[in-house]
């Protein structure tokens, strides 16, 4: 049932964007107009969640809408008009986000306990704002990470828009960086998975690609948005110095808000976790310490 309500408010969100990029004003600019039916379409998943009391209704919408934000800057592009190079920059760019996208919505389906269960993160948000609870809702759960998910993919709408060939070689390299960044996401998640099914209350994973990151997730989630940067910057070298902003702003999340309050919320209920946080490194994947100082301590040959 739960399923169901979140399926039938993406329907309907989905719908309110379809109908105002077709019958709503234009503003002259297709990012602009898409950006505007994102922010319809979030507006209605806003009040399902108001309606039903649980602002997880947003969470699949993170890995949902830039699949629909792609194939309509590919059919409203000009690169698909033009010749082989933009044209398979197009096709790569697509099957990076598709797989990407698909991963990641499986993922949170086959977590999705159902609508009795909220994010941890939304009701302290709303705790937090106190007085300002719904707007902190409206923004800081919803709107804001819409936007910044947008920021995120104008990369890839000057790669599906623009038809000069741009650096072929460069886009080869985004494309075995978004692979890269799908397969530790997946190898993350799922060594999480198991992870859980076997330990006991309290421990830490520290095992696998954990024991290289202590968020080897969130690193694997910020290398898929330098893909797209990598996309985009393929398309239109010259745009390089501000096509940036999206993955930086990603970034400036991870290790500003995400990554904190993980970490606080691990170091209040995991009492390993302490140490797991001497050893193992917070983002980039690297070698524990522990592992570097037997690697230092060999005699050089």
């Amino acid at each position: 049932m739960s399923l169901a309500v979140i399926a039938a408010a993406y329907v309907v969100a989905l719908a309110v964007a379809v109908a105002w990029l077709t019958w709503g004003p234009s503003v002259g600019q297709l990012w602009a107009d898409t950006l505007i039916a994102d922010v319809l379409a979030t507006l209605v998943i806003f009040v399902v969640s108001r309606t039903v009391g649980n602002s997880s209704c947003y969470d699949a919408y993170w890995s949902v809408v830039p699949v629909f934000l792609l194939l309509y800057w590919w059919l409203e592009g000009d690169a698909r008009h033009a010749g082989g190079p933009a044209r398979w920059r197009c096709a790569l760019l697509a099957i990076v986000v598709v797989i990407w996208a698909v991963r990641l919505t499986v993922n949170w389906w086959r977590s999705f306990p159902g609508l009795v269960h909220e994010d941890w993160r939304y009701p302290l948000l709303r705790q937090r704002a106190g007085r300002l609870a719904f707007l902190a809702d409206l923004f800081a759960i919803h709107l804001i990470p819409t936007l910044q998910v947008f920021l995120a993919m104008v990369p890839a709408y000057v790669a599906l828009t623009r038809p000069d060939d741009g650096l072929v070689w460069l886009s080869v390299v985004a494309f075995v960086v978004g692979l890269g960044a799908v397969a530790l996401e997946s190898a993350a998640d799922r060594q999480l998975r198991l992870f859980r099914r076997t330990s006991e209350p309290g421990q830490t994973i520290d095992v696998g690609v954990w024991a290289w990151s202590r968020h080897p997730n969130y690193f694997g989630e910020f290398m898929f948005w330098v893909s797209v940067l990598l996309f985009g910057i393929a398309a239109a070298p010259a745009d390089a110095w501000w096509l940036w902003l999206g993955a930086a702003a990603m970034l400036g999340m991870f290790l500003g808000a995400s990554i904190p309050m993980m970490e606080q919320r691990s170091l209040e209920r995991r009492a390993s976790y302490a140490a797991v946080i001497e050893r193992v490194p917070m983002f980039v994947p690297l070698p524990p310490k522990g592992i570097r100082a037997v690697d230092d301590s060999q005699p050089a040959k």
